[in-house]
């Protein structure tokens, strides 16, 4: 008889679908971010961003709570600081409103990640990530320079109690200098988890807003990669796990899972996925018109990243996600 292989006989009821599946999104693989804002009791709404918002610390408090009730193992955190500087101040400073947050977070939900964001372009009043010479308007960031300044904050976030350092700036060896500067100060067992193959994406708009980051002249081109190389991806993640990343990630992640697929099959480390804020802005815009249904649209690109090869998923759907994932 034909056909003799008949695959659809794996797929005729919820159960035996269930049995086969290959790949299953769980609270496990999520991790939330939060924009940490300096006050009492704000809660600011993310115009660009429905769902998102700019918290005081005592705010983020509450959300970490929830998070952690949710299953969602780990947070994390940017800041907005009261000034900026061409020192990035607030970026290091022991009293940096990251570092303010991490602190009351790990005492108020101990067991909960705290993974902090290690960048200067909110904390700076040009908006790059790092120094720049003086006069130059355009955005090109003085690598070097930078990794001191780089250093000083991974040990500041480290000692406010962040659990893992996330440095998302691209500068060219950044990774080791983290890692000496970690080691030097006795932080020799905190993980680095690498943005190690960060794209200058269009899909980052929302999150300009919501972390008030935009560059005030220029791009970041000079640092961020180029959309269109998928071979470069590879070197630099060769290069970060040479100075010593625990983890490596991939920024965007939907236009980007060959690279996740590319990392993944290239390396042994866990690797993680940013679904950025022009992603998630783009599915909570067509949900609230009503075009899509965003449960199932949020599931299937969630389940996207896993096939793809992402152990964790960084994402602004995850407290959504965890909901559903227990109904």
């Amino acid at each position: 008889m034909f056909p003799i292989h008949r695959p659809r006989r794996l797929r005729q009821t919820t159960q035996l679908r269930r049995m086969v599946r290959e790949h299953i999104v769980t609270t496990s693989d999520l991790i939330y971010p939060l924009f940490a804002v300096p006050g009492e009791g704000i809660a600011q709404e993310v115009k660009s961003m429905p769902g998102v918002y700019q918290l005081s610390v005592d705010k983020i408090v509450e959300e970490a709570k929830e998070v952690y009730d949710l299953g969602i193992p780990s947070i994390i955190l940017f800041g907005i600081p009261d000034n900026k500087d061409v020192e990035a101040t607030g970026a290091w400073h022991d009293c940096g409103i990251v570092q303010k947050a991490a602190t009351v977070v790990k005492e108020a939900v101990p067991d909960l990640v705290i993974i902090a964001d290690t960048c200067l372009c909110e904390y700076t009043s040009h908006g790059h990530c790092g120094y720049l010479e003086v006069g130059d308007l355009s955005g090109r960031v003085l690598n070097d320079p930078t990794l001191e300044l780089l250093k000083k904050t991974a040990v500041s976030q480290a000692k406010a109690g962040a659990d893992i350092i996330a440095p998302s700036g691209m500068m060219d060896g950044f990774v080791q200098a983290i890692r000496t500067g970690l080691d030097e100060a006795g932080f020799q067992e905190t993980p680095i988890l690498s943005y190690a193959a960060k794209y200058a994406s269009a899909y980052y708009g929302p999150f300009r807003d919501a972390a008030e980051s935009a560059p005030q002249f220029g791009d970041r081109r000079t640092y961020q990669m180029d959309p269109a190389n998928s071979r470069e991806a590879l070197k630099e993640i060769e290069l970060d796990m040479a100075e010593g990343a625990d983890m490596l990630m991939i920024k965007p992640a939907l236009a980007y899972m060959d690279i996740i697929w590319r990392v993944k099959e290239a390396t042994n480390l866990p690797v993680a996925a940013y679904n950025v804020s022009g992603e998630y802005s783009m599915v909570k815009a067509a949900a609230l018109n009503g075009w899509i249904d965003e449960q199932k649209v949020v599931m299937e690109t969630l389940t996207g990243f896993k096939r793809s090869g992402a152990d964790l998923i960084l994402t602004y759907h995850a407290k959504d996600a965890a909901r559903w994932l227990q109904e």
